[in-house]
Formats: structure tokens, sequence, C-alpha cells
């Protein structure tokens, strides 16, 4: 037995495909080239999160942090733990753009540079112009990167908006004994092959009606520079608060990049602020949400955009929440060390 379902996105698409009575909804969408944008395919991460708008359905395991009572009493549910029960309408908010239709793009890169900034932080440059196409994504998505040498894949967002010559460049995290990390100390070189396989994931910029506040935690900021490239080329740019925490004044990157919006981006502002900041530093210190305009954000409706580690997402979260701030559509995307995650 079957079951027609509508998979309905932001950008007002909709796509029917047929579900099978014992399949789930995630392995149904893939099945029939509507790739879902997923991470952990076990209920955890909320990648796949939809709505389901009319039908019966029922779901396996989904993780509080993913869905919370709330969520659920909304009929909010996860793609991979979803089996319908009837005919029925999910829907999606992303646009139908990242569902592209087929395999995932497999392409080869080559390493054309790699900056060691700090003891935690790298910048890795990569030539994808053997793809004789441009490669499109939305600002803010990610690419997952074989690392050579091993059987290990990495995911890691795009520092940089999509352009003609396919030049890609990405923020990368450096743990004391990861595998990408300890490739990149010890035996990336310039000329080196690495497998790409992208676009992938649901944060990326959405359509921009109201000031933006961005928040990036570490390499969390490598999401918002390809952001920052896109609004920088609009004719009348939104307002854009760009807050960027990190550990020492030595893990700051792109410095002189962010500077530039400032000249592009009529009502640009940026706040580096430095957790374990030395007696030199003389800007803010301490946690990202210790330094919020209170005022400031009451004043209007606005979009925030969260990218980076767990603790500073629930931190700047629960600001929100204490101090009963509301009118604003909140997006965020964790980083986690784990086989998928952005380290």
């Amino acid at each position: 037995m079957s079951h027609s379902v509508a998979l309905n996105f932001a950008d007002g698409k909709t796509f029917f495909i047929s579900v099978q009575s014992d399949e789930l909804l995630l392995d149904a969408a893939v099945r029939q080239g509507i790739n879902l944008p997923l991470d952990c395919r076990e209920g955890v991460c909320g990648t796949c999160q939809g709505k389901c708008e009319t039908g019966i359905y029922e779901q396996e395991y989904v993780d509080e942090d993913a869905l919370s009572e709330r969520d659920l009493a909304e009929r909010k549910m996860l793609a991979c733990q979803t089996r319908v029960k009837s005919n029925a309408a999910f829907y999606f908010d992303h646009h139908s753009s990242i569902c592209n239709a087929g395999e995932t793009l497999k392409i080869a890169t080559t390493v054309t540079g790699v900056e060691l900034v700090s003891e935690t932080t790298a910048i890795l440059h990569l030539d994808a112009s053997e793809h004789t196409k441009q490669l499109d994504f939305l600002p803010g998505q990610y690419a997952r990167l074989h690392i050579p040498q091993t059987e290990d894949w990495r995911s890691y967002s795009f520092a940089n908006r999509p352009n003609a010559q396919n030049q890609l460049q990405f923020l990368i995290r450096l743990l004391p004994d990861g595998v990408m990390s300890n490739y990149l100390r010890e035996r990336c070189q310039v000329g080196q092959t690495i497998m790409m396989e992208a676009p992938l994931g649901s944060f990326y910029l959405r359509e921009v009606e109201r000031p933006l506040v961005f928040i990036a935690g570490g390499t969390g900021l490598s999401a918002f520079l390809g952001m920052l490239d896109n609004i920088a080329d609009q004719p009348n740019p939104p307002p854009v608060h760009l807050y960027y925490g990190v550990n020492t004044e030595a893990d700051l990157c792109e410095q002189q990049r962010l500077m530039a919006y400032g000249e592009r981006i009529k009502d640009f502002s940026y706040h580096p602020i430095v957790t374990k900041a030395s007696e030199s530093w003389t800007g803010k210190s301490g946690f990202i949400h210790e330094h919020l305009n209170k005022e400031q954000l009451y004043e209007r409706s606005f979009d925030m955009y969260l990218c980076g580690p767990p603790p500073m997402i629930e931190a700047v979260k629960s600001w929100l929440d204490t101090h009963a701030i509301d009118q604003c559509h909140v997006y965020s995307e964790k980083f986690l060390q784990s086989n998928t995650a952005r380290t």
C-alpha cells in the first residue's frame, strides 16, 4: 500500500511523491529525486525538519533538542523519522533548489592554498574549475570534503558566494587530534586533489525583508561570509549587525574583509568579541550574549542567524527568552564533533 504525499517548499513549489506504508518519508523523497536536507538521519540534528499540514503520520525517535513538546504539538516533524499513514502534505521552510534532483554533485577540487591562522583555525582554498559549470549553492550552505589518504569526510560551510571561476574557501576549526586537522597541519600541499560533495544544508540566507543580526562563533563565521558577499551586492542592502566571538585574538579571521563590508553595506556594524582576551585587547571580551543590545533589538522586528558551537547558540536563545524578545525569526546551525560535523 502506498500514499500520495505532497512536499511543499518556501518558494511555492510542490512535488508529489509516492510513499510506501513501511517507508520513511526521507527515504521516499530521496528515492524519487527530492534530496531533502539531512545530516544525522537519527532524529537528533533537526536538519530535515518540516511540518505536517494534512494527513496522518507517526514518528520514531525524536530528540528533545531537535523538536520540543510545543513543536510536536504544532505537528512539526523530522523526515528521517516519519512514516505516513495516509495521503498527506508536508511543508518545509526552505527553498526547493537545495533539494537538487538526482545525485548530489561529487567533484574533484585542487588545493590552492592553506593558511594556518592560529592553533585552532585554518583557511582552506580550493579550485573547483574542473567542474565546467558554475557550482551553485545558497549562501550559508556547506560541502562535504574527503580527507586524502583516508576514508573520512568532513563538512564545512562555504566562506564565499558562488562564482564563475569556482574558487572556494572554507574556514576550518583545528582540533588537537582531528582527521582533517592533522591533514591540514601535516600533509596538505598545494596541488593535491580533494573530492567534494555539494551543495548541502538548510542553513542559508532567506529572502531579506527585515534587518539582520548575524552571530558567529569561531569558524561559524564561514557561513556568514558568503551571506555578506551576497548582501553587499544588493542595491539597497538591509541593516546588518555581525557579532563574531572567538577564544583568543589570534583566532580572528578575515578582518580586512569584514571591515570592507562596512564600505559596501550602508548600515553595517561589526562586533568582535574575545572570550580569553589578553591584556592588550581593547575590544569587547567575554561571551557574545553579554554584548547584545536589548534596547536596539526591542526597537523593530529582525531576522537572527546563529552559526557556531551549541553552547553559544543555546546561550543566545536563552538570552532572547529571558528578555522576552520574540519579534524575530531565528535560524541556527550547530557545529557538532561527529563524522558529519563542521570540525
